[in-house]
């Protein structure tokens, strides 16, 4: 990973990248770390059927997806994913309901940069279909 150039603090050409995790200037000593980002996704799950979105941005716009987003600073993983799905699909979801199943790390490539996440997985049942309202800038479509 080479994305960076120069260092932030000195402005030297100076910077090696280190055990697959950090940038670090030989001039200065300054060291920056790519720690991983953290993101959720949602099995939205109804008797036998999963709820699907359709990317509508990239990375991998028009790909089957599940409902999810990067963990915001000081949120749980439990509240992100009770803001993704409001978000994107007007989903009120109670988080005590949620069930944690897995995570696995992953590389997440976004306009050239790639992001080390841990993606955490939940499952979260509801009893009754009811109407999802799509955010369109971010989904395109739906499917159970």
């Amino acid at each position: 990973m080479n994305e960076l150039d120069f260092c932030p603090k000195c402005s030297s050409k100076s910077l090696e990248w280190l055990e697959n995790k950090k940038w670090n200037c030989t001039k200065c000593d300054f060291v920056l770390y790519h720690n991983c980002a953290a993101a959720v996704a949602v099995l939205v799950t109804h008797d036998d059927e999963i709820l699907l979105t359709k990317r509508n941005q990239e990375p991998a716009k028009g790909k089957w997806d599940l409902a999810g987003g990067f963990t915001d600073p000081n949120e749980s993983a439990e509240y992100t994913c009770v803001r993704e799905l409001k978000e994107e699909l007007n989903l009120d979801i109670d988080p005590k309901k949620l069930r944690y199943l897995m995570s696995f790390p992953n590389v997440y490539y976004y306009k050239g940069i790639s992001y080390n996440t841990l993606d955490l997985f939940f499952e979260y049942q509801i009893e009754e279909k009811c109407e999802v309202v799509m955010e369109q800038s971010e989904i395109s479509e739906i499917c159970w």
